[in-house]
């Protein structure tokens, strides 16, 4: 058995304009640009326009190692919802800090990815990105209890209507 490397994962991408501040709503019709770095070949987007949606991952990258909650607690600290786990939660306080998102893709100029309802903010790094598979999507029925619609009533709301 050989010893396993530690896990080491470089940025892709970074994010451009859209939103400059983070907020716990109002994510949606921004538009930003997912930029490729430099040294990647332009051929690893190739086919990609040809998608509605992305898979984006991305770095939590204005948080910090000080900001993770390894507890159970009520989402955004509202009492109304059920405290719950780390790993039941989609924000910056897990572990390795990571968001992933599906925006809907608007066109593909050279390395930049015009997408909008992307809900990471300006720089960030992008870890990898997707087109979004539907026969990857979840299969059978999806259940979830009623506090993440009741909290996530107005995330994608018009950024604008704030």
């Amino acid at each position: 058995m050989t010893a396993q490397q530690p896990l080491q994962i470089t940025p892709i991408a970074t994010v451009v304009g859209g939103h400059t501040e983070v907020l716990d709503d109002y994510q949606g019709g921004v538009e930003s640009i997912i930029r490729l770095r430099d040294d990647l070949p332009l051929e690893t987007l190739q086919g990609i326009e040809e998608f509605s949606h992305l898979t984006v991952t991305w770095h939590f990258s204005r948080s910090g190692p000080g900001a993770v909650q390894l507890h159970a607690r009520s989402p955004r600290g509202d009492d109304r919802w059920p405290a719950t786990g780390t790993f039941v939660h989609r924000n910056h306080r897990r572990p390795n800090q990571l968001g992933i998102s599906y925006p809907r893709l608007l066109s593909v100029d050279g390395r930049d990815l015009l997408v909008t309802d992307l809900d990471a903010v300006a720089g960030t790094p992008v870890v990898d990105i997707g087109p979004y598979f539907t026969a990857m999507g979840p299969r059978g029925p999806v259940s979830e209890p009623a506090w993440p619609g009741e909290m996530l009533e107005a995330y994608w709301r018009d950024a604008g209507s704030r």
